[in-house]
Protein backbone atom coordinates (compact mmCIF):
# COMPACT_ATOMS: atom_id res chain seq x y z
CA UNK A 1 0.00 0.00 0.00
CA UNK A 2 1.18 3.33 -1.04
CA UNK A 3 1.72 6.53 1.63
CA UNK A 4 -1.02 8.37 2.50
CA UNK A 5 -0.59 12.14 2.16
CA UNK A 6 -2.28 14.68 4.10
CA UNK A 7 -1.67 18.22 5.31
CA UNK A 8 -1.53 18.03 9.15
CA UNK A 9 -2.05 20.60 12.27
CA UNK A 10 0.61 22.68 12.89
CA UNK A 11 1.52 26.19 14.65
CA UNK A 12 0.33 28.13 11.59
CA UNK A 13 -2.97 26.83 10.86
CA UNK A 14 -4.02 30.43 10.54
CA UNK A 15 -1.98 30.61 7.99
CA UNK A 16 -3.03 27.62 6.26
CA UNK A 17 -6.46 28.61 6.71
CA UNK A 18 -5.61 31.65 4.44
CA UNK A 19 -3.69 29.87 1.60
CA UNK A 20 -6.80 27.44 1.62
CA UNK A 21 -9.16 30.50 1.12
CA UNK A 22 -6.81 32.04 -1.21
CA UNK A 23 -6.47 28.73 -3.00
CA UNK A 24 -10.48 28.74 -3.45
CA UNK A 25 -10.36 32.29 -5.20
CA UNK A 26 -7.21 31.13 -7.27
CA UNK A 27 -9.40 27.80 -8.77
CA UNK A 28 -7.58 25.40 -6.65
CA UNK A 29 -10.11 23.38 -4.51
CA UNK A 30 -10.46 24.12 -0.43
CA UNK A 31 -10.41 20.63 0.05
CA UNK A 32 -9.39 17.14 -2.07
CA UNK A 33 -9.73 13.19 -0.76
CA UNK A 34 -8.34 10.92 -3.40
CA UNK A 35 -8.73 7.14 -2.87
CA UNK A 36 -7.77 3.94 -4.80
CA UNK A 37 -8.32 0.71 -4.42
CA UNK A 38 -9.10 -2.89 -5.85
CA UNK A 39 -11.35 -5.92 -5.30
CA UNK A 40 -10.25 -6.46 -1.82
CA UNK A 41 -8.78 -3.36 -0.34
CA UNK A 42 -7.50 -0.16 -0.12
CA UNK A 43 -4.50 0.76 -2.08
CA UNK A 44 -4.03 4.44 -1.91
CA UNK A 45 -5.13 7.68 0.00
CA UNK A 46 -4.11 11.41 -1.07
CA UNK A 47 -6.24 14.00 1.27
CA UNK A 48 -5.90 17.86 1.12
CA UNK A 49 -6.74 20.52 2.38
CA UNK A 50 -10.29 21.62 5.17
CA UNK A 51 -13.18 19.57 5.43
CA UNK A 52 -14.08 23.01 7.78
CA UNK A 53 -12.39 26.10 7.07
CA UNK A 54 -14.15 28.14 10.07
CA UNK A 55 -12.85 25.23 12.11
CA UNK A 56 -10.02 24.38 10.38
CA UNK A 57 -9.95 20.97 10.74
CA UNK A 58 -8.60 19.49 8.14
CA UNK A 59 -10.00 16.78 6.08
CA UNK A 60 -9.68 13.38 6.39
CA UNK A 61 -10.63 10.11 4.10
CA UNK A 62 -13.21 8.88 6.51
CA UNK A 63 -15.45 12.51 6.41
CA UNK A 64 -18.74 12.07 4.67
CA UNK A 65 -19.61 14.47 2.45
CA UNK A 66 -22.97 15.44 -0.19
CA UNK A 67 -21.68 13.64 -2.97
CA UNK A 68 -24.44 14.70 -5.15
CA UNK A 69 -25.02 12.63 -8.02
CA UNK A 70 -22.93 9.15 -7.21
CA UNK A 71 -25.98 8.55 -5.09
CA UNK A 72 -27.84 7.15 -8.45
CA UNK A 73 -25.26 4.50 -8.75
CA UNK A 74 -26.27 3.88 -4.57
CA UNK A 75 -29.82 3.70 -5.06
CA UNK A 76 -29.45 1.45 -8.30
CA UNK A 77 -27.92 -0.95 -6.18
CA UNK A 78 -31.30 -0.59 -3.74
CA UNK A 79 -33.25 -1.19 -7.00
CA UNK A 80 -31.64 -4.34 -7.63
CA UNK A 81 -31.59 -5.85 -4.08
CA UNK A 82 -35.06 -5.21 -4.48
CA UNK A 83 -35.33 -6.81 -8.17
CA UNK A 84 -33.58 -9.78 -6.44
CA UNK A 85 -35.90 -10.24 -3.89
CA UNK A 86 -39.39 -9.98 -6.14
CA UNK A 87 -40.45 -6.52 -5.14
CA UNK A 88 -39.46 -4.88 -8.31
CA UNK A 89 -39.04 -5.25 -12.17
CA UNK A 90 -37.06 -3.42 -14.45
CA UNK A 91 -39.57 -3.49 -17.57
CA UNK A 92 -43.56 -2.93 -15.64
CA UNK A 93 -45.21 -0.32 -16.05
CA UNK A 94 -43.93 1.96 -13.02
CA UNK A 95 -48.00 3.03 -12.31
CA UNK A 96 -48.42 -0.34 -11.24
CA UNK A 97 -46.06 0.14 -8.46
CA UNK A 98 -47.19 3.67 -7.86
CA UNK A 99 -50.80 3.54 -7.66
CA UNK A 100 -51.94 6.63 -10.55
CA UNK A 101 -50.41 6.38 -14.46
CA UNK A 102 -47.11 8.07 -15.14
CA UNK A 103 -47.10 9.32 -18.54
CA UNK A 104 -45.40 11.89 -21.04
CA UNK A 105 -48.84 13.97 -21.65
CA UNK A 106 -47.36 14.11 -25.44
CA UNK A 107 -47.08 10.49 -25.61
CA UNK A 108 -49.99 9.16 -23.42
CA UNK A 109 -50.20 5.19 -24.71
CA UNK A 110 -45.46 4.90 -23.77
CA UNK A 111 -45.40 3.32 -19.81
CA UNK A 112 -42.66 4.63 -18.00
CA UNK A 113 -40.52 1.86 -16.66
CA UNK A 114 -37.96 1.42 -14.27
CA UNK A 115 -35.21 0.46 -16.91
CA UNK A 116 -35.94 3.77 -18.94
CA UNK A 117 -35.88 6.00 -15.55
CA UNK A 118 -32.85 4.90 -14.35
CA UNK A 119 -31.03 5.34 -18.00
CA UNK A 120 -31.97 8.83 -18.22
CA UNK A 121 -34.41 7.52 -21.66
CA UNK A 122 -38.17 8.53 -19.77
CA UNK A 123 -38.45 11.79 -21.53
CA UNK A 124 -38.74 13.59 -17.74
CA UNK A 125 -36.69 16.85 -17.67
CA UNK A 126 -36.21 18.96 -14.74
CA UNK A 127 -37.84 21.96 -16.46
CA UNK A 128 -40.18 22.11 -13.20
CA UNK A 129 -37.14 21.39 -10.73
CA UNK A 130 -36.84 17.95 -8.42
CA UNK A 131 -35.51 19.18 -4.98
CA UNK A 132 -37.66 21.86 -4.06
CA UNK A 133 -40.29 19.57 -3.03
CA UNK A 134 -41.32 20.33 0.85
CA UNK A 135 -41.71 17.63 3.40
CA UNK A 136 -45.34 17.59 3.19
CA UNK A 137 -46.01 17.97 -0.73
CA UNK A 138 -46.51 15.03 -2.97
CA UNK A 139 -43.95 14.30 -6.19
CA UNK A 140 -46.95 13.60 -8.07
CA UNK A 141 -48.09 17.50 -8.15
CA UNK A 142 -44.84 17.84 -9.96
CA UNK A 143 -45.23 15.05 -12.31
CA UNK A 144 -48.41 16.48 -13.25
CA UNK A 145 -46.72 19.65 -14.68
CA UNK A 146 -46.37 19.33 -18.33
CA UNK A 147 -42.49 21.39 -17.80
CA UNK A 148 -41.62 17.89 -16.64
CA UNK A 149 -41.78 16.37 -19.78
CA UNK A 150 -40.16 16.39 -22.66
CA UNK A 151 -42.99 16.97 -25.85
CA UNK A 152 -40.50 15.95 -28.43
CA UNK A 153 -39.40 12.77 -27.74
CA UNK A 154 -41.00 9.58 -27.01
CA UNK A 155 -39.93 7.46 -23.98
CA UNK A 156 -37.26 5.05 -24.67
CA UNK A 157 -35.87 7.18 -27.69
CA UNK A 158 -33.48 10.03 -26.39
CA UNK A 159 -31.26 10.59 -23.35
CA UNK A 160 -31.58 13.26 -21.53
CA UNK A 161 -29.79 12.81 -17.96
CA UNK A 162 -32.42 14.35 -15.64
CA UNK A 163 -32.19 14.02 -11.71
CA UNK A 164 -36.14 13.75 -11.38
CA UNK A 165 -35.72 10.10 -12.53
CA UNK A 166 -34.13 9.17 -9.36
CA UNK A 167 -36.92 10.93 -6.78
CA UNK A 168 -39.69 8.97 -9.00
CA UNK A 169 -37.58 5.32 -8.32
CA UNK A 170 -37.45 6.26 -4.81
CA UNK A 171 -41.31 6.71 -4.72
CA UNK A 172 -41.35 3.72 -6.36
CA UNK A 173 -39.22 1.63 -3.86
CA UNK A 174 -41.10 3.16 -1.14
CA UNK A 175 -44.07 2.06 -2.49
CA UNK A 176 -42.93 -1.53 -2.46
CA UNK A 177 -41.73 -1.56 0.81
CA UNK A 178 -43.98 0.75 2.63
CA UNK A 179 -40.31 2.22 4.02
CA UNK A 180 -38.93 5.88 3.96
CA UNK A 181 -35.99 6.12 1.36
CA UNK A 182 -33.28 6.73 3.49
CA UNK A 183 -34.35 4.13 6.57
CA UNK A 184 -34.62 1.80 3.07
CA UNK A 185 -30.73 2.49 1.97
CA UNK A 186 -29.32 2.01 5.33
CA UNK A 187 -31.29 -1.56 5.46
CA UNK A 188 -30.63 -2.47 1.64
CA UNK A 189 -27.38 -1.05 1.12
CA UNK A 190 -25.29 0.90 3.33
CA UNK A 191 -25.74 -1.14 6.65
CA UNK A 192 -24.27 -4.51 5.40
CA UNK A 193 -21.84 -3.09 3.75
CA UNK A 194 -20.38 -1.22 6.82
CA UNK A 195 -20.66 2.29 5.39
CA UNK A 196 -21.21 4.97 8.19
CA UNK A 197 -23.19 6.94 5.73
CA UNK A 198 -26.98 8.53 5.14
CA UNK A 199 -29.48 10.03 2.59
CA UNK A 200 -30.09 11.87 5.48
CA UNK A 201 -28.51 13.31 7.86
CA UNK A 202 -31.77 11.78 10.16
CA UNK A 203 -30.25 8.38 10.15
CA UNK A 204 -26.60 9.36 10.02
CA UNK A 205 -25.03 8.92 14.14
CA UNK A 206 -23.90 11.90 16.26
CA UNK A 207 -20.20 10.99 15.54
CA UNK A 208 -20.71 10.97 11.07
CA UNK A 209 -22.71 14.17 11.41
CA UNK A 210 -20.00 15.56 13.39
CA UNK A 211 -17.23 15.01 10.28
CA UNK A 212 -19.69 16.05 7.68
CA UNK A 213 -17.65 18.35 4.88
CA UNK A 214 -18.64 21.83 4.62
CA UNK A 215 -19.00 22.26 1.03
CA UNK A 216 -17.88 25.49 -0.53
CA UNK A 217 -18.26 27.71 -3.67
CA UNK A 218 -15.60 28.68 -6.24
CA UNK A 219 -14.98 31.72 -4.06
CA UNK A 220 -14.74 30.04 -0.61
CA UNK A 221 -17.96 30.47 0.35
CA UNK A 222 -20.36 27.80 2.31
CA UNK A 223 -22.81 26.48 -0.16
CA UNK A 224 -24.21 23.43 1.52
CA UNK A 225 -24.08 21.23 4.99
CA UNK A 226 -22.20 24.56 6.93
CA UNK A 227 -22.93 22.80 10.15
CA UNK A 228 -19.80 22.94 12.33
CA UNK A 229 -20.15 19.11 13.55
CA UNK A 230 -23.81 20.05 14.56
CA UNK A 231 -26.61 18.00 12.76
CA UNK A 232 -29.20 20.85 11.15
CA UNK A 233 -32.72 21.32 12.74
CA UNK A 234 -34.48 19.91 9.42
CA UNK A 235 -32.61 17.05 7.75
CA UNK A 236 -34.81 17.39 4.74
CA UNK A 237 -36.86 20.42 3.48
CA UNK A 238 -39.66 21.69 5.37
CA UNK A 239 -43.08 21.34 5.26
CA UNK A 240 -45.11 24.49 3.38
CA UNK A 241 -45.91 25.73 7.32
CA UNK A 242 -41.96 25.26 8.26
CA UNK A 243 -42.40 22.36 10.26
CA UNK A 244 -39.80 19.19 9.91
CA UNK A 245 -41.89 16.50 11.52
CA UNK A 246 -40.57 13.37 9.77
CA UNK A 247 -42.97 11.27 11.92
CA UNK A 248 -45.98 12.38 9.75
CA UNK A 249 -44.24 11.68 6.32
CA UNK A 250 -46.15 8.75 4.36
CA UNK A 251 -43.88 6.56 2.71
CA UNK A 252 -44.27 6.81 -1.09
CA UNK A 253 -45.97 10.17 -1.21
CA UNK A 254 -42.22 12.22 -2.41
CA UNK A 255 -39.27 10.45 -3.40
CA UNK A 256 -37.48 13.74 -4.06
CA UNK A 257 -36.95 14.43 -0.32
CA UNK A 258 -34.61 12.37 0.66
CA UNK A 259 -32.09 13.29 -2.31
CA UNK A 260 -32.11 9.97 -4.32
CA UNK A 261 -30.65 12.04 -6.96
CA UNK A 262 -27.93 13.94 -5.18
CA UNK A 263 -28.66 13.71 -1.66
CA UNK A 264 -26.26 10.73 0.00
CA UNK A 265 -23.40 11.78 2.57
CA UNK A 266 -20.51 9.43 2.55
CA UNK A 267 -16.63 9.29 2.63
CA UNK A 268 -14.50 8.25 -0.21
CA UNK A 269 -13.21 5.67 2.20
CA UNK A 270 -17.42 4.41 1.79
CA UNK A 271 -17.39 5.09 -1.90
CA UNK A 272 -14.39 2.76 -2.30
CA UNK A 273 -16.78 -0.13 -0.42
CA UNK A 274 -19.20 0.50 -2.86
CA UNK A 275 -16.59 0.01 -5.87
CA UNK A 276 -14.82 -2.72 -4.25
CA UNK A 277 -19.04 -4.39 -4.43
CA UNK A 278 -18.95 -3.81 -7.84
CA UNK A 279 -15.40 -4.92 -8.69
CA UNK A 280 -16.64 -8.57 -6.11
CA UNK A 281 -19.28 -9.15 -8.69
CA UNK A 282 -22.19 -8.28 -5.95
CA UNK A 283 -19.48 -9.54 -2.69
CA UNK A 284 -17.81 -7.37 -0.20
CA UNK A 285 -14.27 -8.82 0.02
CA UNK A 286 -14.00 -6.78 3.28
CA UNK A 287 -16.94 -8.61 5.60
CA UNK A 288 -17.76 -11.33 2.98
CA UNK A 289 -21.41 -9.84 2.32
CA UNK A 290 -22.75 -10.73 -0.86
CA UNK A 291 -25.79 -8.03 -1.72
CA UNK A 292 -26.43 -8.44 -5.03
CA UNK A 293 -25.76 -11.76 -7.70
CA UNK A 294 -23.07 -11.26 -10.53
CA UNK A 295 -26.20 -10.94 -12.74
CA UNK A 296 -27.34 -8.17 -11.13
CA UNK A 297 -23.74 -6.01 -11.23
CA UNK A 298 -23.58 -6.89 -15.19
CA UNK A 299 -27.08 -5.96 -15.93
CA UNK A 300 -26.56 -2.46 -14.28
CA UNK A 301 -22.57 -2.35 -16.30
CA UNK A 302 -24.53 -3.46 -19.74
CA UNK A 303 -24.67 -0.61 -22.10
CA UNK A 304 -28.66 0.43 -23.09
CA UNK A 305 -27.35 3.68 -24.52
CA UNK A 306 -24.56 5.41 -26.61
CA UNK A 307 -24.59 8.35 -27.91
CA UNK A 308 -24.90 8.31 -32.05
CA UNK A 309 -24.58 11.96 -33.01
CA UNK A 310 -28.58 12.06 -32.90
CA UNK A 311 -30.01 10.03 -30.41
CA UNK A 312 -29.88 12.21 -26.98
CA UNK A 313 -28.06 15.80 -25.06
CA UNK A 314 -24.22 14.85 -23.71
CA UNK A 315 -24.38 17.07 -21.15
CA UNK A 316 -26.98 18.42 -18.21
CA UNK A 317 -28.57 21.03 -19.92
CA UNK A 318 -30.28 21.96 -16.56
CA UNK A 319 -27.44 23.07 -14.83
CA UNK A 320 -25.02 23.49 -17.24
CA UNK A 321 -27.00 25.83 -20.26
CA UNK A 322 -23.60 27.26 -21.63
CA UNK A 323 -23.23 23.29 -22.73
CA UNK A 324 -19.57 23.93 -21.44
CA UNK A 325 -19.49 19.73 -20.76
CA UNK A 326 -20.74 18.66 -24.02
CA UNK A 327 -19.48 15.24 -24.38
CA UNK A 328 -19.65 13.86 -20.47
CA UNK A 329 -22.47 11.44 -21.42
CA UNK A 330 -22.34 9.17 -24.35
CA UNK A 331 -22.51 5.91 -23.18
CA UNK A 332 -24.90 4.05 -20.29
CA UNK A 333 -26.07 1.66 -18.45
CA UNK A 334 -28.42 1.49 -15.34
CA UNK A 335 -27.49 3.71 -12.78
CA UNK A 336 -23.68 3.65 -14.74
CA UNK A 337 -22.05 6.06 -16.76
CA UNK A 338 -19.69 4.61 -19.31
CA UNK A 339 -16.55 5.90 -19.86
CA UNK A 340 -13.79 6.87 -22.78
CA UNK A 341 -16.70 6.71 -25.76
CA UNK A 342 -15.18 6.59 -29.27
CA UNK A 343 -17.80 8.89 -31.06
CA UNK A 344 -17.12 12.15 -32.55
CA UNK A 345 -18.48 14.54 -30.46
CA UNK A 346 -17.82 12.41 -27.16
CA UNK A 347 -15.31 14.15 -24.08
CA UNK A 348 -15.76 11.53 -21.43
CA UNK A 349 -12.11 10.19 -21.00
CA UNK A 350 -10.46 11.73 -17.99
CA UNK A 351 -7.82 9.03 -17.42
CA UNK A 352 -6.73 9.73 -20.68
CA UNK A 353 -5.93 5.68 -21.88
CA UNK A 354 -8.57 5.20 -23.61
CA UNK A 355 -10.36 2.11 -20.63
CA UNK A 356 -13.69 2.05 -20.54
CA UNK A 357 -14.38 2.50 -17.02
CA UNK A 358 -17.97 2.32 -15.58
CA UNK A 359 -18.81 4.52 -12.16
CA UNK A 360 -20.93 7.81 -11.71
CA UNK A 361 -19.43 11.27 -11.61
CA UNK A 362 -20.90 14.13 -9.24
CA UNK A 363 -21.00 18.12 -9.34
CA UNK A 364 -23.18 20.01 -7.25
CA UNK A 365 -22.92 23.31 -4.93
CA UNK A 366 -19.06 23.70 -5.17
CA UNK A 367 -18.37 19.44 -5.76
CA UNK A 368 -17.13 17.81 -7.86
CA UNK A 369 -16.96 14.25 -7.48
CA UNK A 370 -16.40 10.56 -9.09
CA UNK A 371 -16.23 6.60 -8.32
CA UNK A 372 -14.81 4.70 -11.29
CA UNK A 373 -13.87 1.05 -11.80
CA UNK A 374 -11.42 -0.59 -14.48
CA UNK A 375 -13.41 -3.81 -14.41
CA UNK A 376 -10.65 -5.79 -16.46
CA UNK A 377 -7.81 -4.82 -14.06
CA UNK A 378 -9.90 -4.98 -10.87
CA UNK A 379 -8.93 -1.40 -9.33
CA UNK A 380 -10.87 1.38 -8.91
CA UNK A 381 -10.87 5.32 -7.41
CA UNK A 382 -13.17 7.41 -5.67
CA UNK A 383 -12.40 11.21 -5.56
CA UNK A 384 -14.06 14.52 -4.04
CA UNK A 385 -13.24 18.25 -4.47
CA UNK A 386 -14.81 21.59 -2.86
CA UNK A 387 -14.55 25.18 -3.96
CA UNK A 388 -14.76 24.13 -7.19
CA UNK A 389 -16.93 26.03 -10.10
CA UNK A 390 -20.18 25.59 -10.73
CA UNK A 391 -18.86 23.94 -14.57
CA UNK A 392 -16.05 21.34 -15.16
CA UNK A 393 -13.48 24.23 -16.56
CA UNK A 394 -9.70 23.34 -17.57
CA UNK A 395 -9.84 20.39 -18.61
CA UNK A 396 -8.96 18.47 -21.87
CA UNK A 397 -12.04 16.69 -21.36
CA UNK A 398 -15.45 17.39 -20.37
CA UNK A 399 -14.78 17.06 -16.57
CA UNK A 400 -12.32 19.51 -14.92
CA UNK A 401 -8.32 19.77 -14.68
CA UNK A 402 -8.70 19.07 -11.64
CA UNK A 403 -10.39 16.07 -11.91
CA UNK A 404 -8.02 15.19 -14.55
CA UNK A 405 -4.98 15.29 -12.34
CA UNK A 406 -6.72 13.00 -9.51
CA UNK A 407 -8.14 10.40 -12.18
CA UNK A 408 -4.44 10.06 -13.12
Amino acid sequence: MSKSTRWSPCATCILGLLLVVSAAHAGEPVASVRVAFDRTGVTAVQTRGYADTTTRRLVTANDPVRVASISKLVTAIGVMRLIEAGKLDLDTDVSTYLGWKLRNPAFPTVPITLRLLMSHRSSLTDAAGYWQTPLDSPLRDLLDNPKAWDARHKPGTWFHYTNLNYPVVAQVMERVTGERFDELMQRLVLKPLGIDGCFSLATCPDATVARVVVQYDAEGKPSADDNHGRRPACPVRPATDGSCDLARYKPGENGALFGPQGGLRISALGLARIGMLLLGDGTLALNGRQLLTPGSVRTMEMPVWQYDGHNGMTYEQDDNPSGSERGMFCHWGLGMQILATRVEGCRDDPFGDGVARVGHSGSAYGLQSGLWLDRTSGTGVAWFLTGMPDSREGGRTAFSAAEERLAH
